[in-house]
């Protein structure tokens, strides 16, 4: 990641992510990198970007019928754990196409890079991604969406926010 584009934000029992960029499928990209960056160490982060990357094609269907980025947001972090889980695919970084199609709930189509996740230095386990305080959102340009919080930046738009809750 050249660029920082997801910040931890604070949670009284949880851990969050505020996440900005410039489309939704890049928001879709940082929010998994930053959640990947939340449990790995920083020794990990760095073997991450060191080790031998894989592709492939992952496509993923949105639970919802109504074009709810929210919770396709959701759906895509949970299909990241899942991989990491049970095939120990570590993302590195991915190209999403979402495909909104008449009636049909929206999906994805997900070039992926990933690395082999045994070999990732861990500090944190993530066991859900959660709804509560889910919200995704479009910034207008000459709109600014201010952070409560120290150590996350105010962002301009145009441009997309996320904050998401897991639960550890």
């Amino acid at each position: 990641m050249d660029a920082m584009s997801a910040w931890p934000r604070p949670s009284t029992a949880d851990v969050g992510l505020r996440v900005y960029a410039p489309t939704f499928e890049r928001l879709l990209t940082e929010a998994a990198i930053g959640m990947l960056d939340l449990i790995a160490s920083p020794q990990g982060v760095q073997t991450a970007q060191q080790l031998q990357r894989h592709t492939a094609t992952w496509s993923i269907e949105s639970p919802s019928d109504h074009g709810d980025r929210d919770m396709l947001l959701v759906t895509w972090l949970d299909e990241v754990l899942y991989r990491l889980e049970i095939h120990h695919q570590w993302l590195v970084d991915a190209l999403i196409m979402v495909r909104e199609t008449g009636n049909k709930p929206p999906s994805i189509e997900v070039q992926v890079s990933w690395v082999d996740g045994d070999n990732i230095e861990r500090e944190l386990e993530i066991k859900a991604v959660t709804t509560h305080e889910l919200s995704v959102a479009f910034v207008e340009a000459g709109e600014t969406m201010h952070s409560p919080w120290a150590t996350v930046p105010s962002m301009s738009g145009p441009g997309w926010s996320a904050d998401v809750l897991f639960d550890i």
